[in-house]
C-alpha cells in the first residue's frame, strides 16, 4: 500500500512550505479580528467585576466565532507569502524551467485548500450554531450584569436602580463615606425619601444581593402623597426622623447571572444563529407558508371590502337594490350618490361615520399585519443570509487562494511587507462588497442569492484573471508596463539615448548599414503608398500592414543598435533623433475571428476605429521622419566610410 501511494518530492516541499505559513498567518489574522471584537465590546465588559473564568470563556467563544472571518484572509496572506518567497528565491523559475507549469505546481495546495474549505463548511454547519448560541447568550448576560460598585466623590451616582447617591468625601483606607445623601426615588418623586448623614459605612450581604449602609448622625425625610388628592397642592405632608445610628438595606444584585441558551434559541429574531442547514431550510419554508397565508388573507379582505363587494357578507334578504340591480345586467343602476342625497342629514352623517369607522379599522388591521409581514420577511432574510454563509465562506477560501498564489508568483516578493499590504487591500475590498450584499439582502433590496454571492461574483473574475496571467508569465506588476501604456495613451514620446563608448568591441559594419537604410526607405515608401489611410475593412481584416510595420521596426532597431557602437558623435546624435515606432490600436489581431465579430458589430467597431485615428497619424508622421533621417544618416555614414577608407590607404 505504501508503494502505491507516493507524494512527489516537489509537492511535499510545497506543502511543507505552505502549512507553517498558513498556521502563522491564521494565528495573526485571528488575533487581529479578536482585537477588533475587543474594541467593539470593551464597554460592555469594563467595570462589571467579571472574573477571569468568564472573560476567558468569552474570548474563547469569540475566537471560535471569528474563525470564518479570519480563514479567508489567512489563506490569502499565506499563499501570497509562499509563492512570493519561491518567486523571490527563483524557485518558481527553476520549476518552470523543468517544464512544470504553474497550475501543476499549485496542485497539492489546491487539494489542501479544497479540504480546508470542506472542513470550513462542516464547521459552520455543525459547530458554529452551538458556538454562536453560547457566545451570544454569554454576551447578553455580560451586558445585563450590574456594574461594579464604585461611588465617586462629589458626583451623584445613579447606577443603582431607584436610588441616587452623593458622597462628598471617601476614606479609602477605612472605607468610611462622609457627608452622604441618599435619594430613594423608587416609588416616584412624589413619594421620594431623602436620607442625610455625616458619615456612613457601606458593605454587602453574603449572597451579594443587598447593599448594607450603616449611617451615623443624620436625618431622613419622606413625603406622603397617597390619599391627599383632595388636599391643597400647597401642602405636602412628610415625616422626619433623626437618628444617631441607622441601618439601611438597598437591593443591588452584584452576582453574575448567566442566561440560558434558550434565550437565543427561543427568540424568533435570533434563533437562526442556532440552526444548521436543514433547520434553516425547514424554518424558511414554514415562514414562507405563514407569509403566503397572511398575504392571501389581505387579498381576500381587500376584495371583500372593495366597492359594492363589502356587502356580500350580508344576508340575502338584506342586500339592497343596488347590488341586486348590478347583478341583473344590463339593467341600468341609478347613481349611488343620488340615493345618498335622498336621505336626511342625520342618516347621511351616520352613513359617513360608519364608512369612516370601517376604513380606519381596515387601515389599522392592514397596518399591523403589514408590520408583522415586514418582521417575518426580515427574519426570512436573516435565515437566508445564514444559509448562504455556510457556502460563501468556504468558496471565498478557494477564491482567495486563486488570487493570492498567482499574485505571489507575479509580484515575487516574500516576507511580511508587500504581502500584508496587498492582502489588507484585497480583504478590505472583499469586506466592503460582502457587507453591501449582506445589507441589500437583509433589507430585501436584492434577491438573497445575488446579495450573498455578490462578493464572490466580484472576486472570482479577478482570481481567474490573475491565474491566467501568472500561467503566462505576465508582467502586470512591472511598473514599466504601465508607464509604457500611459506613454502610448498620451502620446508621450520615448527618447533614445546612445552615449559615447570609450571601449568598443563590435564596430559598425557600414556596408550592411547602407543596404539596410536603403531597404528601410523602400519599405517605408511601400507602406505609405499602400496604407496612407486605413479603411474600416482594412483595419479589421488586413493584417499585412501590421507585418510590414513590424519589419520596418526591426530594420530600424538593427541599424540603430549597430550605430550605437560608433565612435562618431554625429552618428550617435543623428541616431538619437529617430522616433520610436508604436503599434496600431486594436483589441484583436486583424483577420482573426474576434476581429471579424467586432467588425460586424458596427457601433463597437466604429468606436475602436475612431480611437485608432490618432495612432495612425502618429505612425505616418514617424515613418516620414524615419525616412528623412535615414537619408541624412546615410550621408553621414557614407562620409565616415570614405574617411575610414582613406585612413586605411594611408596606413
Amino acid at each position: 500500500m505504501r508503494r502505491n501511494f507516493h507524494i512527489k518530492r516537489l509537492y511535499s516541499y510545497i506543502i511543507r512550505t505552505f502549512i507553517p505559513l498558513f498556521l502563522m498567518t491564521f494565528a495573526i489574522c485571528l488575533f487581529l479580528v479578536l482585537m477588533q471584537f475587543l474594541w467593539k465590546y470593551v464597554e460592555d465588559m469594563v467595570g462589571k467585576g467579571l472574573g477571569l473564568n468568564v472573560l476567558g470563556e468569552m474570548f474563547f467563544y469569540a475566537a471560535l466565532n471569528l474563525i470564518p472571518l479570519a480563514l479567508p484572509l489567512s489563506i490569502l496572506l499565506a499563499s501570497l507569502m509562499a509563492f512570493g518567497n519561491m518567486g523571490e528565491s527563483l524557485e518558481l523559475l527553476a520549476i518552470k524551467s523543468a517544464g512544470i507549469p504553474l497550475l501543476k505546481t499549485m496542485k497539492p495546495l489546491i487539494i489542501l485548500i479544497i479540504c480546508i474549505s470542506i472542513g470550513a463548511f462542516f464547521f459552520q454547519n455543525n459547530a458554529l450554531p452551538k458556538i454562536q448560541t453560547k457566545f451570544y447568550s454569554l454576551l447578553l448576560s455580560i451586558r445585563q450584569a450590574s456594574p461594579e460598585l464604585d461611588i465617586p466623590e462629589g458626583v451623584f451616582y445613579k447606577e443603582i436602580d431607584g436610588y441616587n447617591l452623593y458622597v462628598e468625601k471617601k476614606n479609602r483606607q477605612t472605607g468610611m463615606l462622609y457627608d452622604v445623601l441618599i435619594y430613594d426615588v423608587g416609588s416616584g418623586f412624589q413619594n421620594m425619601a431623602v436620607t442625610v448623614c455625616d458619615s456612613a459605612k457601606m458593605s454587602m450581604t453574603e449572597d451579594k444581593k443587598m447593599l448594607v449602609f450603616t449611617l451615623h448622625s443624620g436625618q431622613q425625610f419622606q413625603n406622603f402623597t397617597q390619599g391627599t388628592q383632595n388636599r391643597s397642592s400647597d401642602f405636602v405632608p412628610y415625616s422626619r426622623e433623626n437618628f444617631d445610628t441607622k441601618t439601611m438595606l438597598i437591593p443591588y444584585d452584584a452576582n453574575f447571572n448567566r442566561m440560558g441558551e434558550e434565550v437565543i434559541e427561543g427568540n424568533a429574531g435570533s434563533n437562526y444563529l442556532a440552526k444548521d442547514l436543514v433547520q434553516l431550510t425547514v424554518s424558511i419554508d414554514s415562514m414562507k407558508h405563514v407569509l403566503d397565508s397572511v398575504n392571501q388573507i389581505d387579498r381576500n379582505t381587500m376584495q371583500n371590502y372593495s366597492y359594492l363587494r363589502f356587502r356580500n357578507s350580508y344576508p340575502a334578504d338584506r342586500k339592497d337594490s343596488i347590488i341586486l340591480a348590478a347583478k341583473q345586467a344590463p339593467i341600468s343602476v341609478n347613481d349611488p350618490d343620488s340615493l345618498l342625497q335622498s336621505k336626511d342629514l342625520q342618516m347621511q352623517s351616520t352613513i359617513f361615520q360608519s364608512a369612516i369607522s370601517k376604513a380606519e379599522n381596515n387601515n389599522n388591521e392592514f397596518m399591523f399585519r403589514s408590520m408583522d409581514k415586514t418582521a417575518t420577511r426580515r427574519t426570512i432574510n436573516r435565515h437566508w443570509i445564514e444559509w448562504h454563509r455556510k457556502f460563501t465562506i468556504p468558496f471565498a477560501c478557494l477564491i482567495f487562494f486563486f488570487i493570492g498564489a498567482p499574485l505571489g508568483a507575479i509580484v515575487r516578493k516574500g516576507g511580511l511587507g508587500t504581502p500584508i499590504v496587498i492582502s489588507v487591500i484585497l480583504f478590505i475590498i472583499y469586506y466592503i462588497v460582502e457587507n453591501v450584499g449582506y445589507k441589500m439582502t437583509r433589507d430585501s433590496v436584492w434577491v438573497h442569492w445575488i446579495g450573498m454571492w455578490f462578493s464572490s461574483m466580484v472576486l472570482l473574475p479577478l482570481g481567474i484573471f490573475l491565474t491566467y496571467k501568472a500561467m503566462n508569465d505576465s508582467v502586470i506588476m512591472n511598473p514599466d508596463t504601465y508607464s509604457n501604456f500611459f506613454r502610448k495613451l498620451f502620446f508621450i514620446r520615448e527618447k533614445r539615448r546612445y552615449p559615447y563608448k570609450e571601449v568598443v568591441v563590435d564596430y559598425p559594419r557600414y556596408d550592411e548599414i547602407d543596404t539596410l537604410l536603403k531597404e528601410l526607405s523602400d519599405e517605408i515608401n511601400a507602406y505609405l503608398k499602400n496604407y496612407a489611410t486605413l479603411g474600416y475593412r482594412t483595419y479589421w481584416m488586413d493584417g499585412q500592414y501590421d507585418r510590414q510595420l513590424a519589419s520596418i521596426k526591426r530594420k530600424e532597431e538593427f541599424v540603430l543598435n549597430q550605430l550605437s557602437n560608433s565612435r562618431n558623435r554625429s552618428e550617435l546624435a543623428k541616431a538619437e533623433q529617430f522616433p520610436v515606432l508604436i503599434n496600431h490600436l486594436r483589441p484583436f489581431e486583424a483577420g482573426s475571428l474576434p476581429a471579424k465579430i467586432f467588425m460586424y458589430i458596427v457601433p463597437v467597431g466604429f468606436i475602436f476605429k475612431g480611437l485608432s485615428i490618432p495612432f495612425e497619424k502618429r505612425i505616418r508622421k514617424d515613418l516620414l521622419a524615419t525616412r528623412r533621417l535615414s537619408k541624412e544618416l546615410k550621408e553621414i555614414t557614407d562620409h565616415q566610410a570614405t574617411i575610414d577608407q582613406k585612413a586605411v590607404a594611408l596606413g
